[in-house]
C-alpha cells in the first residue's frame, strides 16, 4: 500500500490523481478554514513561556525530522541550554500526556519517541494535544527550550522557531495536497518558515541548509554485542537490509554506498509493528541490517546477527550560528516579558 501511494504522490502523471482532486479540493478549504480561526483569534493559540521550536514538514511520511531533532538537542546541550521534546507519538493511544521512562516501549509511546528517548533520555512527553504536552513537560522537568517532534500544522501551539525539512530526492512530490498528492500544506508554506533544511546534499536549493545524513557506526540489538564493532558486519560482506521509514530507499542506497553486498531488500509500512517470525527468516542467512528507529521496535526479541545502523545529522556551521542567535534573542525576549509582568503584579499586590 505504501509502494502504492508513493507512485500515485511523487509519480508527475498518476491518472488517479484526478480521481482524487475533489477530496483535494475539500481539504484546501477546511485547512484553509481552519488557519484563518487561528489568525483571528477564535481559535486560541498557547504560547509557551520558554522558547518552542517546531521540527516539521510538508509532506505526509518521513523526511528526516527525527535526525533533526536529535541534533537540536546536542546543539542546545553544547550550548548551555536545557531542552524538552514533545511528540504526538504517531500509531500509538494516549490518554493525556505521557513523561517517558525508561520503563515504556514503543508500543506505550511510539517508535519515534521510544528512540530519541534511547539515544538521548532528553526529558520528553507524548501526547495527542501538543499544548497540554508542553505543559507537562515545563511542571515537571527543568527545561528553558521545548524541541516539537512534528506540529508543523499543530498551530494551537505557539511557535517561536520553525523548521521545515524537505527530502533532498522526492521534494514536494506532484506539488498537490493530499490525499492526490503528498503535501499537508501548500508549497507557500515553506516562505514562512525560520529554516529549510534539505535532508541530502545534492538536493538543497537557494534559501535551504543541506543536511546530511552521516553513518556512526553499526551496533548490535542483542546488549552484550551493542557497541562490538568486531563482530559487526564489514564493508564487502553480503547482508540482508529491511527498513519500515518515509523513504526506505534512501536506507539501503546508504549501506550500498558503505560498500556493503544486499543480498536482499525488504520494505515495510512506516511505524508498523513487526512480528518476530518475518524477521527471524529474513535474516536466516546473511545478517539482517535495518535503522535504529527499526531497531527499538525489534530489541526485545533480537539475535546476534541483527544489526542497526546510526545516523548523525551534520549541518553547515552557518546554520548553527543562525539558529543560535535567534534563540538567544527569543528567550531574552520572553525574560524581560516575563520579569515586566512579575514587577506589574508585584506593585498590585502593594496597592
Amino acid at each position: 500500500m505504501q509502494q502504492f501511494v508513493h507512485r500515485l504522490w511523487y509519480q508527475r502523471n498518476h491518472p488517479l490523481r484526478w480521481v482524487l482532486l475533489p477530496l483535494t479540493l475539500l481539504f484546501y478549504v477546511i485547512s484553509a478554514i481552519r488557519r484563518q480561526l487561528f489568525r483571528w483569534g477564535i481559535k486560541p493559540v498557547y504560547h509557551s513561556p520558554v522558547p518552542v521550536i517546531v521540527v516539521g514538514n510538508l509532506t505526509a511520511g518521513g523526511s528526516g525530522k527525527t535526525p533533526m531533532v536529535l541534533y537540536l538537542i546536542g546543539l542546545c546541550r553544547a550550548n548551555g541550554y536545557r531542552p524538552g521534546v514533545i511528540s504526538r507519538g504517531y500509531g500509538v493511544n494516549i490518554t493525556g500526556s505521557v513523561l517517558v521512562s525508561d520503563s515504556h516501549t514503543c508500543a506505550d509511546v511510539g517508535d519515534e519517541p521510544a528512540m530519541i528517548f534511547a539515544r538521548t533520555h532528553v526529558p520528553m512527553v507524548v501526547g495527542a494535544n501538543r499544548v497540554d504536552a508542553v505543559k507537562t513537560l515545563l511542571a515537571h522537568c527543568d527545561v528553558d527550550v521545548i524541541i516539537c517532534d512534528d506540529g508543523l500544522q499543530h498551530y494551537a501551539l505557539g511557535r517561536d522557531i520553525e523548521l521545515a525539512i524537505i527530502d533532498g530526492e522526492r521534494r514536494l512530490g506532484n506539488g498537490l495536497l493530499l490525499p492526490a498528492g503528498p503535501l499537508r500544506e501548500g508549497a507557500w508554506r515553506l516562505d514562512t518558515v525560520d529554516f529549510k533544511i534539505c535532508n541530502g546534499l545534492e538536493g538543497a536549493q537557494a534559501g535551504e541548509f543541506a543536511m546530511q545524513l552521516a553513518p556512526a557506526g553499526l551496533h548490535g540489538l542483542t546488549p552484550h554485542l551493542a557497541d562490538n564493532i568486531q563482530q559487526a558486519p564489514q564493508p564487502g560482506d553480503t547482508v540482508v537490509a529491511m527498513a519500515g521509514i518515509g523513504n526506505p530507499g534512501r536506507f539501503f542506497t546508504s549501506l550500498t554506498a558503505l560498500g556493503f553486498v544486499l543480498a536482499q531488500t525488504r520494505e515495510f509500512a512506516d511505524h508498523q509493528p513487526y512480528i518476530p517470525a518475518d524477521l527471524a527468516s529474513l535474516a536466516a542467512q546473511y545478517p539482517l541490517l535495518m535503522t535504529e528507529k527499526d531497531a527499538v521496535k525489534c530489541r526485545h526479541f533480537a539475535t546476534d546477527n541483527w544489526w542497526y545502523l546510526a545516523v548523525d545529522a551534520k549541518l553547515p556551521a552557518e546554520f548553527d550560528q543562525g539558529l543560535l542567535q535567534r534563540l538567544a534573542k527569543i528567550q531574552s525576549e520572553k525574560s524581560s516579558r516575563d520579569s515586566i509582568a512579575n514587577n506589574m503584579a508585584s506593585a498590585n499586590q502593594k496597592e
